[in-house]
């Protein structure tokens, strides 16, 4: 495992994170066990991880409490988020203190790493700005916190208006954006200002079904065709990607998807969520190879230029 300096906090993390949300939730999707989901995690933490992202939405702090608990806290890095829109709009201290103790006892510790604002919408980032972010910085003072985060709607906003609107706010130490080589667009609209302020970033949305599921990438690229977004002759219809594969490049399209977004220039952490112990190592194992060669990386770079409308589902 290879470790990195997560922007201005300073924070030692490793370059694989544990995301315990998107599909798998930790294998709660599969109906998995709370024993098996903790052995996954402690699985990821053998492996060098010691950066964990959660939620109050995911559903999987408790389980990442108990999975930690035998571990000094200093050795973890703790991410998780407060549901956004709040519950209680016209109560925002209220609403964020309830939210964040309830995170602090699920997780059986007294402070965590990075609290998140979650999936901000555009039209929602002044109320987020304006009315959360005050509280979050007195629970920071309280050293409830450490430091302040705020994670975009990637579904709702692929082209990254709302974190656009943060980054030229300055008030946010770690950001979350959905990055993958089908969707580059934050390169220019996101992370050019993060490496010029020094903001942690964290990438979700690095493998999603077209990047895991043939059948969705060729369905996927034949729509980017027929808008015009990628050029006809691109890309092989029938198989996508394939100048990926090979001797001296990937083993498979999500190695490739895996090690394109780990070596892009302001990507901090890249986030690998699963259910599956097979799944996670194969993962870090990509997320630790060397990157792809540099003809294949800049063929991606043409063909996805003017894509910003995907999130890679």
């Amino acid at each position: 495992m290879e470790y990195t300096t997560l922007g201005r906090t300073g924070l030692r993390v490793s370059m694989a994170g544990l995301g315990c949300g998107g599909p798998s939730r930790l294998g709660r999707r599969d109906n998995k066990s709370d024993e098996e989901c903790i052995a996954l995690v402690r699985q990821a933490l053998d492996l060098g991880v010691n950066f964990v992202d959660t939620a109050e939405s995911y559903g999987t702090e408790e389980i990442v409490g108990k999975a930690i608990a035998a571990v000094p806290r200093e050795k973890i890095i703790i991410s998780t988020k407060k549901a956004f829109p709040l519950a209680d709009r016209k109560h925002p201290a209220k609403e964020v203190r309830k939210g964040l103790e309830q995170s602090l006892r699920k997780l059986r510790t007294d402070y965590v790493d990075i609290y998140h604002v979650h999936g901000v919408e555009p039209g929602d980032y002044p109320y987020a700005s304006t009315e959360v972010l005050p509280h979050l910085v007195k629970l920071r003072a309280e050293g409830k916190i450490r430091f302040i985060g705020i994670t975009e709607a990637f579904v709702e906003d692929p082209n990254h208006r709302m974190l656009e609107q943060a980054l030229k706010d300055g008030y946010w130490d770690v950001i979350m954006v959905g990055f993958n080589l089908l969707n580059q667009s934050a390169r220019s609209r996101v992370f050019s200002k993060t490496m010029e302020d020094n903001v942690g970033t964290l990438v979700m949305f690095a493998v999603r079904r077209a990047l895991s599921q043939p059948k969705r990438l060729r369905e996927v690229l034949a729509e980017l065709v027929q808008t015009g977004l990628v050029a006809r002759d691109a890309c092989n219809p029938e198989e996508p990607l394939d100048f990926l594969i090979g001797e001296g490049k990937a083993s498979t399209i999500v190695d490739a998807a895996y090690r394109y977004c780990r070596y892009e220039p302001g990507a901090h952490i890249v986030l690998s969520g699963t259910g599956s112990l097979e799944h996670l190592k194969a993962n870090i194992e990509s997320l630790t190879k060397p990157p792809l060669p540099p003809p294949a990386t800049t063929r991606l770079k043409e063909i996805f230029a003017k894509v910003d409308c995907i999130t890679g589902n």
